[in-house]
């Protein structure tokens, strides 16, 4: 008789939106300034940034991934600090799902943001997020968060663990369509003549 794998045991993980932590059986990585070489358009803004860099880290992800396979979940916490490079605001390096037609939830914890979206067929939006709000990322979209205020901005995500990330479909297409940039009345969006279109990444 075949032997038939007994479930994973139930998970519960306490949210902190305060201090930017998720306890429980997680796991977390860290982005600095000097791991986001290329991401702004600005070089002469970043190259500043980076000599005055405290070396402190600007953005971390803590997540939990208690089972694998078909119908688990990766459930975490983004955390982003505010900033601008040039006239962009502080942003993560963003992705598009290597399952493309999976989807991910964002729900706004503390600050301020934007998720900035592009879809594959080349439509941009932007959804503000806060506290409370609720962003649904459909499958097929390029999506990256932007922390536009002046706090911390906390979301806690969640998506299928078999979903995947592609992180370098930005670079390759120059960065995204729009730049989420700063001016007298906030924040507005502003086209990026660097974009060439986002391709699948290589086999």
């Amino acid at each position: 008789m075949r032997a038939v794998a007994l479930p994973v045991e139930p998970a519960a993980l306490d949210v902190q939106p305060a201090e930017g932590r998720m306890v429980g059986d997680s796991a977390r990585y860290e982005k600095y300034l000097r791991d986001l070489a290329g991401l702004y358009r600005d070089d002469a803004a970043f190259t500043r940034a980076l000599a005055s860099d405290d070396g402190s880290a600007v953005y971390w992800v803590e997540s939990s991934t208690i089972e694998q396979g078909a119908g688990a979940l990766t459930i975490g916490i983004s955390v982003l600090r505010p900033g601008t490079i040039g006239d962009e605001f502080a942003m993560t390096r963003g992705h598009l799902h290597r399952a493309v037609e999976e989807a991910e939830m964002y729900y706004g914890l503390s600050g301020q943001g934007v998720m900035l979206l592009e879809s594959i067929d080349g439509r941009s939006r932007t959804v503000p997020i806060s506290p409370g709000t609720v962003v649904h990322v459909p499958g097929g979209w390029v999506h990256r968060s932007v922390n536009v205020g002046t706090d911390t901005l906390s979301t806690l995500f969640c998506y299928s663990t078999d979903a995947g990330q592609d992180y370098d479909i930005i670079e390759r297409a120059g960065g995204m369509k729009q730049l989420i940039v700063s001016g007298p009345n906030g924040w507005s969006t502003r086209p990026n003549p660097d974009h060439k279109g986002f391709h699948a990444a290589p086999q």
